[in-house]
């Protein structure tokens, strides 16, 4: 594991190397072998300071399934989709059981409720709990009053790959519910993953439990994942 000191001097760029390492559940090993690379040069590059020239970053970056551009932060503020629709795409429903292997464990999405003021949309980052899936919210917050009546609201997360111009979306609609029991809360934020990204004062639990889930795939003939000729 490694320690506090170490941690604080990875670059950005290992940091990205590292968090989307992670989130693919890959070894350094198995993204060495996919980068025609070494985990000892792996882990210089998520631990250190290493300026790995263009033909290396491309190699990880497609072992990572991600862009030179997503990992060198150049995209981070910019919003997705600038790229051009592509040749001959396709979309596809995605089933149920796959859209919650897209959700994985945790990571960032967005909720839409309707607020006094009409439809309001805001970033979350979620955890999922045995079909359900998990917010930490403030009590004043809007997600907190949807849930305090009961009303459906709308949870969405996608991907998108913009070098192949593709990528999915998963969308879950029901039910949220905030969880009053002290002990209940104190064990569901203790599960969380992460405390909110927006910072503290969030420790209301709201849960929703979807009764739809559904999802949508574009796909682009030729890119990776799919047949050279077709579009499976």
């Amino acid at each position: 594991m490694m320690d506090a000191v170490v941690r604080h001097h990875m670059s950005d760029l290992g940091r990205r190397v590292e968090a989307r390492r992670t989130r693919l559940g890959l070894s350094r090993e198995e993204v060495a072998a996919r980068a025609g690379s070494t985990p000892g040069y792996i882990g210089l590059l998520e631990e250190q300071l290493p300026t790995p020239g263009i033909e290396v970053l491309v190699r990880i970056a497609n072992a990572l399934e991600t862009t030179v551009q997503d990992l060198t932060g150049y995209t981070a503020d910019v919003a997705p989709g600038t790229g051009r629709a592509g040749l001959h795409a396709r979309m596809d429903e995605i089933d149920a059981s796959e859209c919650w292997a897209l959700l994985d464990d945790h990571g960032v999405g967005r909720v839409a409720v309707m607020g006094d003021a009409g439809p309001e949309i805001f970033p979350v980052n979620y955890q999922v709990m045995g079909g359900e899936v998990l917010f930490m919210t403030a009590e004043d917050a809007p997600l907190a009053k949807a849930a305090d009546s009961g009303t459906a609201i709308a949870f969405e997360e996608d991907h998108m790959d913009e070098a192949f111009s593709q990528g999915w979306s998963v969308l879950l609609v029901g039910p949220a519910r905030t969880v009053s029991d002290p002990a209940t809360a104190r064990a569901f934020g203790d599960a969380a993953y992460s405390t909110p990204w927006t910072g503290e004062g969030r420790d209301v639990p709201v849960v929703l439990t979807p009764h739809r889930v559904t999802g949508r795939r574009i796909r682009v003939q030729g890119a990776p994942g799919t047949e050279p000729g077709g579009g499976d």
